[in-house]
């Protein structure tokens, strides 16, 4: 792109035949409803040479993700290339049936969740192949692949030279097309903790069936938006411009209030609704030949928030050099195993750091990091360097098991987990930390809190018992209102989906309604494309 010039012009490339169009449209006028399956199944077999799966033993298995909300659906259809996306697509637009796209179902917010029509799979996409350009450091990977295969294909491609850097927890079960959905995060703070900054391009099929494709530079919405040419037809669309928090985000589809935005940008953190995203390449980066990882814990929870401050000051502004800085919070230590290997004496909170390290350089960054930590007042008592296998797998099921025995005990209590993700400003982050332990506690409601503090992105785990669920619901909506009064954000890693849509309006008002529904119903006038997710149709 020539500087000074923008380019806001997306070419938009039809993949069916124009013999298969005029099929699809017949079809179409006589079966504008996904009322008779048998015909649009055979339809999808016969004539588009593709599977719409309506036995509902097997659609069953496809109709629920981790946020285990109740969904219904006709039909799957598990397309095996980009044109088997686009026949699906373009089948549904024309015929009004809904489509809700699916592929490693770990989402915790019901974005893979149906509410009727059929399920578009991405698990069986075998385009584009697997590849890594270890010159440019990129990798084209099929958005249905599992991310850390991903991650481990890329190191044993360029033997260990190169790696993908983003680590979510989900990472062994969600897919490379999910994580981009919803701007899926990691342990490293800052934007190099998640999805958005290292996608380079995108392929997305739009729900009218058009594929469009750009790279992070080339095309930038204008004043009016962006602009889709196909068959001679240009479609403007324009860009949601509601304000934005500068934080960790995963709140619902980008923005940008002057209307400047990268194609890429638009993309990732749509959840899907605005088209399906059918290639991706990823930037990669040179990993750390080593890393030192250390523990400690600390008197009190304004203790570790005062660290948290501290220490980025003492870092130059900036905690993004660490890989990891995560917190240990109120009551973890109660449901966490081996926790007396790791906390010194009644300590109830503690952190856990991640630098990375050069091969050699173990002994005098580790010496360098514990006269960090002694000057900013932590007792050297604390500090457990985490320096043989053993104790880092012992760490790590220590980190896992948290979160699994508070599943278990709130089960046994006949609930659920109620749990936030709310992400505010650093300036805010003491105040807010407060507030949401002083309301808990008043409520009598027992709880977890842990995360990334590096972030300001903590999660409040609730476990309430049976008689308490309304009340723990309340509180989730008083924490949510609470950090968008601070400039927060409802969610900093899990996305909006259907469970969050009213997290989305208590973020962003009335005003982030009405840009996102414009944006979508400017590709998608019925909103039949993953229906439900951030907004409802108007």
């Amino acid at each position: 792109m020539v500087a000074g010039i923008v380019n806001n012009e997306l070419k938009g490339v039809g993949l069916l035949s124009e013999e298969e169009d005029r099929e699809l449209a017949a079809f179409s006028e006589k079966h504008r409803s996904s009322a008779d399956v048998g015909k649009l199944a055979a339809f999808f077999s016969e004539k588009l040479r593709i599977e719409l799966t309506t036995d509902l033993d097997v659609v069953a298995g496809f109709v629920q993700d981790e946020s285990h909300l109740p969904g219904e659906a006709f039909g799957v259809c598990r397309p095996k290339t980009k044109r088997d996306v686009a026949a699906a697509m373009r089948a549904a637009h024309l015929c009004g049936v809904p489509v809700t796209v699916c592929s490693g179902r770990s989402n915790l917010t019901g974005s893979a969740t149906p509410e009727g029509g059929m399920m578009l799979s991405m698990l069986s996409l075998a385009e584009p192949v697997f590849s890594v350009d270890e010159e440019a450091k990129l990798v084209t990977a099929p958005v249905g692949m599992i991310l850390e295969d991903m991650r481990k294909e890329v190191l044993a491609a360029t033997r260990g030279r190169l790696c993908f850097p983003v680590d979510p927890t989900s990472r062994a079960e969600a897919t490379v097309g999910g994580a981009i959905a919803c701007n899926a995060s990691g342990f490293t703070p800052g934007a190099p903790g998640a999805m958005r900054d290292w996608v380079e391009r995108v392929e997305v099929v739009l729900p009218c069936g058009t594929l469009v494709s750009a790279r992070r530079g080339e095309v930038i919405s204008g004043a009016d938006g962006f602009v889709v040419s196909s068959d001679g037809e240009k479609l403007v669309l324009p860009v949601p411009r509601h304000a934005r928090p500068r934080i960790k985000n995963a709140g619902g589809p980008f923005s940008a209030e002057d209307g400047i935005m990268d194609f890429v940008d638009f993309i990732v953190g749509s959840e899907g609704i605005y088209g399906v995203v059918v290639g991706v390449e990823l930037r990669l980066a040179k990993p750390a030949e080593a890393y030192l990882d250390l523990f400690f814990s600390l008197p009190s929870e304004a203790e570790a928030v005062r660290f948290r401050m501290d220490l980025e000051e003492a870092l130059g502004g900036s905690l993004s050099g660490l890989t990891a800085c995560e917190y240990f919070g109120e009551n973890c230590r109660k449901h966490m195993d081996h926790e007396t290997l790791f906390f010194k004496g009644a300590d109830p909170v503690a952190i856990y750091l991640q630098v990375p390290s050069a091969t050699g350089e173990a002994d005098a960054l580790a010496e360098k990091w514990f006269e960090r930590l002694c000057d900013l007042d932590l007792d050297p008592d604390s500090i457990i360097m985490l320096d043989n296998d053993r104790d880092r797998a012992l760490f790590m099921e220590a980190r896992h098991s948290m979160p699994a025995n508070s599943i278990e005990e709130v089960t046994r209590r006949g609930a659920f987990t109620v749990m936030t993700d709310t992400v505010v400003p650093k300036e805010r982050f003491g105040e807010f930390m407060e507030y949401a332990n002083g309301l808990l506690k008043e409520r009598g409601i027992d709880y977890l809190a842990f995360g990334h503090i590096g972030d300001c992105h903590i999660h409040f785990s609730m476990m309430p018992r049976r008689e308490q669920l309304d009340d723990a619901l309340d509180v989730y909506d008083s924490i949510v209102a609470k950090s968008a009064a601070m400039g927060g954000i409802y969610s900093g890693e899990h996305g909006t989906g259907k469970r969050k849509r009213a997290d989305f309006e208590a973020c962003h008002g009335r005003t982030g309604i009405d840009a996102v529904r414009k944006t979508k119903a400017a590709l998608d006038p019925e909103f039949l494309l993953n229906r439900g997710n951030v907004v409802m149709p108007a």
